[in-house]
């Protein structure tokens, strides 16, 4: 079923989205996407065409996270990039996720995301963070010490605009406005007990590190659900983790692990589980089961899978992605469905 849109005397047709298969909803199962080591432009030829891949192959959706200064595996601008890879999926969300919130004024990022969602309804989703390397608010002008104070008072802000409930003249906007029947589904990187009970009590999800132990996302979803227990709105909780299939490359895992640890604070490595890192199997099969275990254990009831790794060339990759179509995805996504862990379930597709 289509939806047909009139732009500037053009008809373009959006796919009507499966409210089942909501972006950053309960039961869904996502990809992360990274640019290559490659040219600016061959970076987003490269991650444009990973993006429809990623769909083709049965994933709900994909996401992309910031930072700047050409911090190696990210963007600078994810909502911009969105943009660019809705326009080649042929289905499927995107979300910008997580962005760092203090970088600018909530206002203008709210502008962007609920442009963008106007432009591809039900295909766009948000996620937000405090963030953690200097440089990128160095180069925002912003102090580095007042981006947690900062985060806080923005975050429930910018959750009011995105459901069309802002009441400044920013709640004028038309796009805004539009948020208050279709308001963008959105989550928040949570690491911390204050930092799910505050997304709890928002009504929204939470997204945790990769590289987080499953005990630790157990303690954390565990609060979250508590917490949530007498409102009516509740967001997922999205387990990340790296998932392979066949022999892992433990060369690139360890290059990747280093890059991690020397911009990671001590605070964070404390909680990574080292046996949670790289979720791997000989086949789909015995990778689904792996990571079926993996989300149970964490009490989480959505999941971002990551294949990307340093120095893993674009045609690795794309064998990766395209492996995960017939068995992999499927089994995650009923057993999301079913699992007893989860609160709001969808049917498996």
């Amino acid at each position: 079923m289509f939806e047909a849109r009139v732009i500037n005397e053009r008809i373009y047709t959006h796919p009507v989205p499966d409210p089942a298969a909501a972006p950053l909803s309960a039961g869904s199962v996502s990809l992360r996407l990274y640019p290559h080591d490659l040219a600016a432009a061959d970076q987003i030829e490269t991650i444009s065409r990973q993006a429809a891949l990623a769909v083709e192959s049965g994933y709900d959706g994909v996401m992309v996270s910031e930072h700047h200064a050409d911090f190696p595996g990210y963007f600078p601008h994810p909502v911009q990039l969105s943009q660019t890879l809705l326009a080649a999926m042929p289905t499927g969300w995107a979300a910008a996720c997580p962005l760092l919130l203090p970088m600018q004024p909530y206002a203008l990022l709210a502008e962007q995301i609920a442009w963008l969602a106007a432009t591809y309804p039900g295909r766009v989703g948000a996620g937000f963070a405090a963030g953690a390397i200097q440089v990128d608010f160095d180069l925002a002008e912003v102090p580095f010490a007042e981006i947690i104070e900062r985060f806080k008072e923005s975050l429930p802000k910018i959750v009011g605009a995105l459901r069309g409930q802002d009441k400044t003249p920013l709640g004028s906007d038309r796009a805004l406005r539009r948020c208050i029947e279709h308001p963008v589904p959105m989550v928040v990187a949570a690491q911390s007990a204050p930092a799910v009970r505050r997304a709890a009590r928002l009504g929204i999800g939470v997204l945790y590190d990769s590289l987080q132990s499953n005990t630790t996302s157990k303690r954390l979803s565990d609060i979250y659900d508590e917490t949530v227990e007498s409102s009516p709105d509740r967001g997922a909780k999205i387990l990340i983790r790296r998932v392979w299939i066949g022999e892992p490359p433990t060369e690139a895992m360890a290059a990747q692990m280093d890059r991690y640890r020397a911009a990671a604070s001590s605070k964070a490595i404390e909680v990574w589980g080292a046996a949670d890192q790289l979720i791997s199997g000989a086949d789909p099969d015995e990778a689904a089961d792996r990571l079926i275990a993996t989300l149970r254990e964490s009490n989480c009831d959505a999941v971002n899978v990551r294949v990307h790794l340093r120095g893993l060339s674009a045609a690795t990759i794309d064998e990766q992605i395209s492996l995960h179509r017939d068995v992999f995805i499927p089994k995650v996504r009923a057993a999301l469905a079913k699992s007893a862990l989860t609160g709001q379930r969808r049917n498996s597709r």
